[in-house]
């Protein structure tokens, strides 16, 4: 007797499509910014949403270079490296930062929220930020991600 089934459908690579997303990041602030932009990497606006699966969008960030960040954390905060050898600490304020690679702000910020896994780092590889207004990705036909 086969009664109706209530199957838990899981996304794969099979059943889903990457969709192209632009976001242009001048005069937004970063951290609201890469929250929705981490979202859309992780695919938490689809509704077929897999946690162990990389079934979100690919994101193109264009205008980097003219984010903002709030208060005084321009001048506050600080980017911490550390290469493992003793005395290979080293510290970048966030001014200094946006003068000299002003798209490490956005991928810092994106990539500290996505998961801390083999699946974050390849949700990452879906990120494509870019300084200027112009990218090379006119081919896949980015749609705009509306920003909140």
């Amino acid at each position: 007797m086969d009664s109706i089934s209530y199957k838990t459908v899981y996304a794969n690579k099979a059943t889903f499509q990457k969709n192209w997303f632009v976001v242009d990041a001048s005069e937004k602030v970063l951290g609201r910014l890469s929250s929705q932009i981490a979202a859309a990497l992780i695919g938490k606006n689809k509704t077929d949403y897999t946690p162990h699966a990389d079934n979100g969008d690919c994101v193109i960030v264009i205008n980097a270079g003219k984010v903002k960040l709030s208060g005084s954390k321009l001048n506050s905060k600080e980017y911490i490296t550390y290469s493992g050898f003793p005395g290979g600490q080293k510290r970048v304020i966030a001014s200094d930062l946006v003068n000299k690679r002003p798209i490490a702000l956005v991928e810092a910020a994106v990539k500290g929220m996505l998961p801390k896994n083999r699946l974050g780092k390849e949700m990452f590889r879906s990120l494509f930020v870019y300084e200027s207004d112009q990218h090379p990705h006119a081919a896949q036909q980015p749609k705009e991600l509306k920003i909140k």
